[in-house]
């Protein structure tokens, strides 16, 4: 694991801003999967929780081929720094669109969601629990805002399994409409994907009105796109930390827009002493 600071005094600068606002000024703003998910596990890639969908047989048989199809016509498109952000939207809506198309198709049910959950690859990352207690002790809001493909059913399950699923956590993510036998029928709007995940989503919600009063954020992703989070949100100070890994982006562009950078599949050592140091 790296971490690298680019900016070693503005960061600085920021963690006293923190310090100064206090604890009641502060919420945290993450993606989930490959952010507080580690995105290998004994040496095997685990890019998100619907792999696990994906490739083991759970549904239809010809799920899997479909949908690894899409993932090769569209996520090159996704990583790839030379196409802009909205070329980028375009194609992520029309993926995530086709994608839940199919596995609506493909008889995805809540119990399929569950089963995966519970499977070894889905590990959340080393140090990420003490992270999640912390904020909870200290009632600093965490917002989980995620494109899961599996929405907030399987993250409110994954925290679970890891005894986090704390009052200090608000999921926005795709929600699917269920028929009463829990099988999946619909996809509710917005369609979120990684880039157009927005903070103002949030707006109309109880937790916007709490979340105005603590303009200061710690913002956590993997993703270029997830810095999008905090646009239109009246924020007065963001700490950025990306996790990069393997294949999934330009370093010289996350330590461009990140404060810091973790790179190597990492763990949360870092995230936990800027932490500690704002609360102190």
């Amino acid at each position: 694991m790296k971490i690298i600071i680019d900016n070693k005094k503005e960061l600085a600068r920021k963690i006293k801003e923190f310090r100064k606002s206090g604890r009641n000024k502060i919420h945290v703003l993450s993606d989930f999967d490959r952010t507080l998910t580690k995105a290998f596990v004994n040496g095997q890639k685990v890019p998100s929780v619907i792999s696990i969908i994906r490739d083991g047989s759970y549904i239809s048989k010809d799920y899997a081929k479909k949908a690894n199809a899409l993932a090769e016509k569209y996520h090159p498109i996704e990583i790839d720094s030379n196409i802009s952000i909205e070329e980028k939207k375009k194609a992520m809506d029309k993926w995530w669109r086709e994608h839940f198309d199919l596995l609506i198709k493909s008889g995805l049910s809540k119990s399929d969601i569950e089963r995966a959950t519970k499977s070894h690859l889905i590990q959340l990352r080393y140090d990420s629990k003490e992270f999640l207690h912390e904020l909870n002790e200290n009632t600093i809001p965490l917002v989980i805002l995620s494109s899961s493909g599996l929405g907030g059913d399987s993250i409110s399950m994954i925290l679970k399994n890891n005894n986090v699923q704390c009052n200090n956590i608000s999921i926005l993510s795709n929600t699917y409409k269920w028929d009463k036998k829990g099988k999946a029928i619909g996809i509710k709007e917005p369609v979120i994907h990684v880039f157009n995940k927005d903070e103002t989503t949030l707006e109309g919600l109880p937790i916007y009105d709490k979340l105005i009063d603590r303009p200061y954020i710690v913002l956590l992703g993997d993703s270029l796109g997830d810095l999008g989070m905090i646009e239109g949100f009246p924020y007065k100070e963001v700490i950025k930390i990306g996790f990069l890994d393997d294949g999934y982006g330009d370093l010289e562009k996350y330590k461009e827009f990140f404060d810091v950078v973790i790179t190597e599949d990492g763990d949360f050592s870092e995230v936990n002493k800027i932490l500690k140091e704002i609360l102190d």
